[in-house]
């Protein structure tokens, strides 16, 4: 009778165990069926505007080495290094004697044969007016008076090309700016021996740089290359010059990309009156993007992203799918996405990649 007891009360702690089983069983059903509930997003066609930013550098508008056209000694040079110039200002002279005697030659040969083309032409005009007598002067000799009057004149059309090119020589003694600027080196002191080539340890006599306009110059990356709007205004900022927000206009893109990186080279005009920027300072451009037409939308958090793939879960005849995609331009919530995807597909927003492929959605 005492085991029986024993027995009695182990069927009632097995049978209270199984009910317990069965009441938490619901539960277990309940929550796989809300685990398997998900929102759904709409992707829709159309270009989304955006921005994105990108590292650039400041580099003068113009900027030209500064060499003499002729050999010469430099006899004075009236700018150093900071110096801010016009255009045509004289910034060295050079003497050199033999370019002088050059001109003055040229020029006596010049005034010796306008002498003689002026003496010949009076007297074929004096010729012509006497042969208008018949039988004063025969035919032959007011053809060679005509001769003779045009062979000086072709003498002194060259002596006067010779000349000009003389005296051309000699303005190149003196070395003008070609554009408003500062000079940024200066290599070079008075009784030194230049000429076309040459470079003071390997750099030019002079350096002028326009500073109160620059470019700068930025790489972008070929998805977003074609997303650009010419002549339109971006902002940047300067690590030089915290708190600082400057803007420019795009003016010029290359055209072609870059065999190494895969970007264009772009260009944006940047006004400097106040010259607060200077060439070489590193910049952080907001570059502002069209977006692309052929571009679809999903909610940002519709893109998974893997250590091998990015995707985005589609839902078809209520099951997934995982298609392969590349991202575009991202404003607020949404992306801009390129793939096998279609207008009006319906996609898992929030995704995650614990959604496996071929999953059943109710």
């Amino acid at each position: 009778m005492k085991h029986y007891k024993y027995y009695l009360s182990g069927c009632l702690l097995l049978s209270a165990m199984a009910a317990c089983n069965s009441a938490a069983m619901p539960d277990k059903k309940k929550e796989t069926k809300e685990a398997r509930h998900y929102t759904m997003a709409t992707v829709v066609q159309q270009p989304l505007a955006g921005n994105i930013r990108l590292p650039g550098a400041l580099a003068a508008f113009q900027k030209v080495s500064i060499y003499p056209r002729i050999n010469g000694f430099v006899k004075s040079i009236a700018v150093d290094r900071g110096s801010k110039v016009r255009k045509g200002q004289v910034l060295l002279v050079l003497e050199a004697p033999e370019v002088t005697q050059h001109y003055y030659a040229a020029q006596s040969k010049y005034l010796q044969a306008a002498a003689m083309f002026a003496s010949s032409k009076d007297n074929y005009e004096r010729t012509v007016a006497t042969s208008e007598e018949p039988g004063t002067i025969s035919a032959h000799d007011l053809e060679l008076a005509r001769a003779r009057m045009l062979a000086d004149s072709a003498l002194m059309n060259s002596e006067q090309a010779n000349f000009r090119a003389q005296e051309v020589n000699r303005s190149y003694l003196t070395v003008t700016a070609p554009f408003d600027g500062v000079i940024t080196e200066r290599n070079i002191h008075p009784g030194a021996l230049v000429g076309p080539d040459t470079k003071v340890d390997d750099k030019p006599m002079l350096m002028l740089e326009q500073e109160d306009k620059l470019r700068l110059i930025l790489q972008v990356p070929e998805i977003y290359s074609a997303q650009l709007a010419q002549q339109s205004v971006i902002s940047f900022d300067v690590n030089a010059i915290p708190g600082e927000h400057f803007q420019g206009t795009i003016a010029r893109q290359a055209g072609t990309l870059n065999d190494r990186y895969r970007s264009e080279a772009v260009e944006i005009d940047v006004q400097n009156a106040k010259h607060l920027l200077k060439a070489g300072m590193y910049t952080e451009v907001v570059l502002p993007l069209k977006g692309s037409a052929q571009a679809l939308l999903v909610p940002a958090n519709a893109v998974v992203m893997s250590t091998e793939r990015k995707y985005v879960v589609v839902v078809k005849d209520h099951q997934t799918k995982w298609v392969d995609i590349e991202e575009g331009n991202h404003h607020n919530d949404s992306t801009e996405v390129f793939g096998a995807l279609h207008a009006n597909d319906q996609v898992i927003a929030p995704a995650t990649d614990e959604i496996r492929e071929g999953l059943l959605i109710p």
